[in-house]
C-alpha cells in the first residue's frame, strides 16, 4: 500500500510497548480505543464462540491494527488482539489519532484512504468465507499474500481458512 508510519506524525504514536508471544494486547469483552502501529512482530484478531477461538484477521510489520468497534464507539469488543510472537507496538491513543486526522485535508484523506483499504479487505474475507472449496481460499489468500506462511504459523493459517491445520497440510502439499 504505502509506507504507513512516514505519513503519520511521529506526535500520534507517544508510546512503544512490547508483547510477548501469545501475550494479549486486547482480551476479548474488554474496550481498548487505542490504534497500534506493528514495529515488528505479528498479531491475530481474532472472535471466541463458546471454547473454540475464530482467526479473522492477521496483522504484521507496518500494520495498524485496532479493535474498530470498540476505537469508533468507546465500547467493549468480542475481538481479542494477541501478539503471535514477540511483537514490539507503537501506540496512540483515540484523541491524538483523530486530532492528527482532522488537522489537515491531505491527513483525512489518509484516514479515508485506510478505511477504503479495511473494507476491500473485509470484502475479500467474506468472499473467501464464500468459496466452498478449501483450496480455493488457500489460493485466493496466497495469491493475496505470498509471504503469509513465512510470517504466520500454519496452525492459525487454518484456523483463519476455516479449516483443519491437516487439510491445510495437504492442500499445500498438493
Amino acid at each position: 500500500m504505502f509506507k504507513l508510519l512516514d505519513l503519520i506524525s511521529p506526535h500520534v504514536f507517544k508510546k512503544e510497548i512490547s508483547f510477548k508471544r501469545n501475550e494479549y494486547i486486547k482480551m476479548n469483552g474488554s474496550a481498548d480505543s487505542k490504534i497500534y502501529f506493528i514495529k515488528k512482530g505479528s498479531t491475530k484478531i481474532s472472535i471466541f464462540q463458546e471454547d473454540h477461538e475464530q482467526i479473522i484477521r492477521f496483522g504484521y510489520d507496518g500494520d495498524l491494527i485496532v479493535a474498530m468497534d470498540s476505537f469508533i464507539h468507546n465500547s467493549y469488543s468480542d475481538f481479542a488482539i494477541q501478539a503471535i510472537k514477540k511483537t514490539d507496538l507503537l501506540v496512540a491513543e483515540k484523541r491524538d489519532f483523530m486530532d492528527f486526522v482532522y488537522s489537515t485535508t491531505e491527513n483525512t484523506r489518509l484516514y479515508i484512504t485506510i478505511l477504503e483499504q479495511l473494507v476491500l479487505q473485509q470484502i475479500e474475507r467474506e468472499r473467501d468465507l464464500l468459496l466452498d472449496s478449501p483450496k480455493s481460499r488457500y489460493e485466493r489468500v496466497i495469491k493475496r499474500n505470498p509471504a503469509l506462511f513465512q510470517i504466520i504459523p500454519n496452525k492459525h493459517i487454518a484456523n483463519y481458512l476455516r479449516m483443519t491445520p491437516e487439510t491445510l497440510s495437504r492442500i499445500v502439499k498438493s
